[in-house]
């Protein structure tokens, strides 16, 4: 198992747990197996009938700890910040503390947040739009990025994870009036499960490149549907669903109430056409709940923010140019962005 993890060419050296146990013939199956005293056919038809899971060692110093001893636990839980039930080598059951995580290193067997498609989706983007992908470039330059709404740098005050769910996986959603409602919807998604120009992947606090939100046909078709109103940027940090917001309906609320209050509704924005050089600032929303947002048993996404300029919030970090503020308006960190 150990051997395998270090193997694997995804993210924290993930594995997807269904096709570990197949394959070699079903090696680890039928491991599995005589330990339980079951049969494979049994055991099988169990890991089928589960949701899609992935293991890995979360805690970084438990990747460079465990060399494949005893000296390790099986976790899993389905909801981030949910109470791990772990096992030792022997059976033996205990809990662990959701918030910091033991000495002992843990492999975590938990849902699927990975994308184990052939290729990591990280080389996928650079492969196809990087200018690179095999056979010498020539020096030909890549083409400029398609003009649009673009993030260029990013920090966030902590990683909104629980430490068995591993790294954070940010996301920066475009949203806006829907039909014409007083209710937002989901336009745009950027984050590490997009393809091309709307792929990023931060694992950290800070990250920086360049990663187009909407661009500008999107904004254009935006604006014409819907004259007189502007989209809002907002982060989540994704526990479960890739690009889909999931979180407590009066959550969402609340907190864009709280955000809309203090900063009198000032926290959308929109292109200025004003000016030779586009910019994207500050214009007012009014736009009040996001529509047909689900809430799940098995999933919560964090809600880092909202983004609201900073000539509004009246702070200033160097290189950033807009805050995101959380709920009760606390800063859960600040980005950069760009009209390109």
């Amino acid at each position: 198992m150990r051997a395998e993890l270090d193997r694997s060419p995804y993210r924290e050296h993930k594995l997807p747990f269904q096709r570990f146990l197949a394959a070699d013939g079903g090696l680890a199956l039928a491991a599995l197996a005589r330990g339980a005293g079951r049969t494979t056919t049994e055991l099988a038809r169990e890991a089928d009938r589960a949701i899609p899971l992935e293991m890995y060692l979360p805690v970084p110093a438990h990747r460079r700890a465990w060399t494949g001893g005893p000296d390790v636990l099986v976790a899993t839980a389905i909801a981030d910040h949910d109470v791990p039930v772990a096992f030792d080598v022997h059976g033996s059951r205990r809990l662990l503390d959701p918030e910091h995580p033991p000495a002992t290193p843990v492999i975590a067997v938990v849902p699927v947040e990975t994308d184990f498609s052939p290729k990591p989706s990280a080389l996928i983007a650079c492969l196809e739009y990087c200018g690179g992908g095999g056979g010498g470039g020539g020096g030909v330059s890549p083409p400029p990025p398609p003009p649009g709404l673009y993030m260029t740098k990013a920090h966030f005050v902590e990683d909104f994870e629980g430490w068995l769910k591993g790294s954070p996986e940010f996301e920066v959603h475009i949203l806006g009036q829907k039909g014409q409602s007083d209710s937002l919807t989901d336009y745009q998604c950027a984050g590490e499960k997009q393809p091309g120009t709307y792929y990023f992947d931060q694992n950290d606090l800070d990250w920086s490149g360049s990663v187009m939100l909407f661009s500008q046909s999107q904004l254009d078709a935006y604006n014409a549907a819907h004259p007189g109103q502007n989209v809002r940027v907002f982060v989540v940090e994704d526990d479960d669903t890739a690009c889909e917001i999931k979180a407590n309906r009066d959550n969402l609320g609340n907190l864009f109430k709280a955000v809309d209050a203090a900063y009198k509704a000032a926290t959308a924005g929109n292109q200025k056409t004003s000016t030779l050089v586009k910019v994207f600032t500050q214009a007012n929303a009014f736009q009040k709940l996001l529509s047909a947002i689900a809430s799940f048993f098995n999933t919560n996404d964090e809600l880092v923010g909202n983004a609201v300029e900073d000539a509004v919030v009246g702070t200033t970090y160097p290189g950033y140019n807009w805050i995101v503020k959380g709920e009760n308006t606390v800063t859960n960190g600040w980005i950069r962005l760009e009209m390109k």
